[in-house]
């Protein structure tokens, strides 16, 4: 028989100086699952034994983490995306042990792999090869966000990040602004912490007064909260411009 891919999801806290208890975040079958594994596909390995070592405290792992076997996904994979260029990235090499019969575990750094992460290219390729797929219960950030949001939820779209230059940005969110006024699609993106506060101000210097916006951070963890308000509101309080911070976060636009 052959072995299945698992998608194994982690918490949201990875890079936080604080984090989460991890079975307040994950459920006990993930954490078996996940203790039981030997073979994993990684977005960034030192990352994957760092969480594995906080799953052997819960449920003790199968093997030591030494004799686990990790393969990474290039580079290229996590800078350009998974389907990016004439030939998207063949991830069915890293599935040989599965076809023998061994179970293997896809895992990022922070939440759902291949969701807003790398590793849909390992999932189509466990397809190709006829191999059963098993997504375990775990956050994914930007469903947690819209959820939170007010938003509409019935019709939405991820799209990643936006532009660094203050020019392309602002193009970039008035396009995304049209789409979730004209359509009624709202609009999810992230940053990197550190550039938090600079998105949040290019979005409140550029969108319409009467647009909603929404931001999550820190989301399962200790202090994490959600605004959402319209744009108006956002720009009359002092203390919200500085509201994202430095941690993980989700925005989201809308009627």
């Amino acid at each position: 028989m052959s072995g299945r891919l698992y998608l194994v999801p982690t918490p949201l806290d990875h890079g936080c100086a604080v984090q989460s208890p991890l079975d307040d975040v994950l459920p006990l079958r993930t954490l078996r699952v996940a203790a039981a594994l030997t073979h994993w596909i990684s977005e960034n390995a030192k990352s994957t034994r760092a969480f594995l070592k906080r799953v052997d405290a819960c449920v003790p792992l199968a093997q030591p983490i030494q004799a686990l076997h990790i393969s990474e996904l290039p580079r290229a994979v996590h800078k350009k995306g998974d389907h990016a260029g004439v030939a998207p990235f063949d991830a069915r090499p890293l599935l040989a042990p599965a076809l023998q019969g061994t179970d293997i575990g896809l895992i990022s750094e922070a939440g759902m792999p291949a969701v807003a992460d790398p590793g849909s290219s390992v999932v189509r390729a466990a397809h190709a090869l006829g191999l059963e797929v098993v997504p375990l219960v775990g956050p994914v950030s930007p469903l947690l966000a819209l959820a939170a949001s007010g938003l509409g939820g019935q019709h939405f779209a991820f799209v990643g990040y936006l532009p660094q230059a203050s020019e392309a940005r602002a193009r970039r969110i008035h396009e995304l602004e049209a789409r979730a006024l004209r359509g009624g699609q709202t609009q999810l993106f992230i940053e990197t912490p550190y550039r938090n506060a600079a998105l949040l101000r290019a979005l409140l210097q550029t969108l319409q007064p009467g647009t909603r916006l929404a931001v999550s951070h820190g989301l399962t963890l200790d202090g994490g909260a959600t605004r959402s308000a319209t744009v108006r509101d956002w720009r009359t309080d002092a203390e919200a411009h500085a509201f994202a911070g430095d941690a993980p976060a989700i925005f989201a636009i809308g009627a």
